[in-house]
């Protein structure tokens, strides 16, 4: 299998918001490995659909030995906060700090279409975070101030 091409910024569809499934298809379930696949040939810990090219609301994710894969992933409850540098296969090479909900309920389809809730706290939650963040088209570098967004996009960095 060969890793999916990966969307870096400023590629237009990294900012789309993507659409709900109504289910798990064998599409989907193909997508999820390929994603998997795709998130660590690049050594990632999570990566969503639009970062791939597809505007679908389905993200994956490795943490130690936690694999999840969701699709329509809701984040309906947080506690705590926690700030962290974070990193992005779609942002080479910039770190940014942000500042993110300590533990996170969500729900969404895990990989055979059944309904699910998890409960996740530390990196586990910080990564579920930022892979939903992709699917309403936000990047890490919306977490910068202004001025610092500015900065990079003078540097030709962003």
């Amino acid at each position: 299998m060969a890793p999916l091409e990966l969307k870096k910024y400023p590629q237009k569809v990294l900012r789309k918001r993507c659409e709900s499934l109504s289910t798990v298809s064998g599409e989907e379930k193909a997508l999820f490995r390929q994603m998997l696949f795709t998130m660590r040939h690049f050594s990632g810990i999570g990566l969503a659909a639009p970062q791939v090219g597809i505007l679908k609301k389905l993200i994956v994710a490795k943490v130690q030995r936690t694999v999840i894969q969701l699709a329509n992933p809701e984040i309906v409850d947080v506690k705590g906060t926690d700030t962290m540098q974070e990193g992005c296969l779609s942002v080479p090479g910039i770190g940014v700090e942000v500042e993110r909900p300590y533990e996170v309920v969500v729900r969404g389809l895990n990989e055979r279409g059944q309904a699910v809730e998890i409960k996740a706290k530390g990196l586990l939650a910080r990564v579920l975070q930022h892979e939903t963040d992709h699917l309403y088209g936000k990047l890490i570098i919306d977490y910068l101030p202004f001025w610092k967004r500015l900065t990079f996009r003078i540097q030709g960095r962003v």
